[in-house]
């Protein structure tokens, strides 16, 4: 046990003394804790301009025209008196959509008839063309249910509204983009951070002494200090920043304990079983800008598993932050229980002692890292 904790606290002293496991160790935790979630700040996009070509200028265009400015992602902006007109507008991007009322419009559905509508999204930006394009059918969809019940009136059948279907999101309850990816991003993050800060200190300590060989309790030390410095990253980012941002949060608190302490447990062994090939500090920050954002679709949260060639995505559970990442938006955001979370359990206690066992060959005396 002294062997284990002088290893303990050696590498505690080393990370703290060398300024670039710091900043990259806690400094670049920090940091992206703020910076990331930034340009997801507003969660769902709203208020695009759109202009209104109305050629019918009839009670019922007018109340689709306010339909439509009461729509969360669209925001009128002003009329034209034709689609040649507002070409040009919306080329010079002031406006990122357009909703053309034809002629006839309230009359073809007074006599029972389906009016005709045109909807126009700018191709400059198709993220925003969509998000324009359902706005507006979302307003034509709300006022073809009035109409529905004016027609039925006409025709002398009860004036019921028809059956609407209203959507509820279940976890992302505020349908944003930002609470769908960026709870899975922390968990690469933790990942990231802790794998380049082993992998610097593996470095540094290759170029100063020449050798990496550690006794099994010098490495079980060593492994114990950068558990709990990823430990403390993984309850940072699962409760404060969560918290701080309000994505979703505390779905199942010992779940999200005992799953981010086996995460934290296989990054590690993955960590030190990658650092005994690193013969310079400089290599991992390499590593770190050409891995993270592969890491991140592989891990199937932004691109489902399902279709994945199948040996990339056995290939993919190899990486800690696969299981991990789905494991922890799991346990944190939908409250899954353990048995709902056993697949990623089991693979991440796997990683933990495929990678365990290859650090300790690694790292025996008289293999010296090599």
């Amino acid at each position: 046990m002294n062997q284990v904790r002088a290893a303990f606290l050696e590498t505690l002293r080393a990370v703290f003394s060398d300024r670039y496991a710091v900043v990259t160790l806690i400094g670049a935790v920090v940091l992206y804790s703020f910076f990331y979630p930034v340009a997801y700040r507003h969660q769902v996009a709203s208020q695009y301009p759109v202009l209104v070509v109305d050629l019918d200028h009839s009670a019922m265009s007018r109340a689709l025209v306010r339909k439509a400015g009461a729509v969360r992602a669209v925001r009128i902006v002003g009329d034209a008196t034709s689609v040649e007109e507002a070409r040009p507008r919306i080329a010079r991007g002031e406006a990122q959509g357009l909703l053309v009322v034809p002629a006839g419009f309230e009359r073809g559905i007074l006599r029972g008839g389906q009016g005709q509508l045109a909807l126009y999204g700018s191709g400059a930006f198709l993220g925003r063309g969509g998000v324009v394009l359902e706005g507006l059918g979302e307003a034509a969809a709300a006022f073809a249910r009035e109409a529905a019940v004016v027609q039925a009136g006409f025709a002398g059948a009860p004036g019921a509204a028809p059956l609407q279907v209203v959507a509820r999101p279940l976890f992302n309850t505020r349908e944003g983009y930002g609470s769908a990816v960026v709870p899975g991003v922390a968990q690469l993050i933790v990942q990231q951070t802790l794998l380049i800060g082993m992998l610097v200190m593996a470095g540094t300590r290759r170029e100063r002494l020449g050798r990496l060989a550690f006794s099994r309790r010098g490495l079980l030390g060593i492994a114990a200090a950068f558990a709990l410095i990823g430990v403390c990253s993984m309850l940072y980012y699962n409760g404060l920043v969560m918290w701080l941002q309000d994505y979703p949060r505390g779905g199942n608190p010992p779940g999200t304990l005992v799953g981010g302490a086996l995460y934290v447990a296989a990054v590690v062994a993955f960590a030190l079983f990658a650092g005994s090939f690193f013969r310079t500090r400089e290599r991992p920050f390499q590593l770190m800008l050409v891995t993270a954002l592969p890491l991140f679709f592989l891990s199937g949260l932004s691109w489902p598993a399902v279709a994945m060639p199948q040996p990339l995505a056995w290939l993919a559970r190899l990486v800690p932050s696969t299981p991990g990442i789905n494991l922890m938006v799991k346990f944190n955001q939908m409250g899954a229980s353990f048995a709902e979370a056993l697949p990623e359990l089991c693979n991440l206690f796997f990683l933990t002692l495929l990678y365990g066992a290859l650090a300790v060959w690694r790292y025996a005396p008289g293999r010296d890292g090599a």
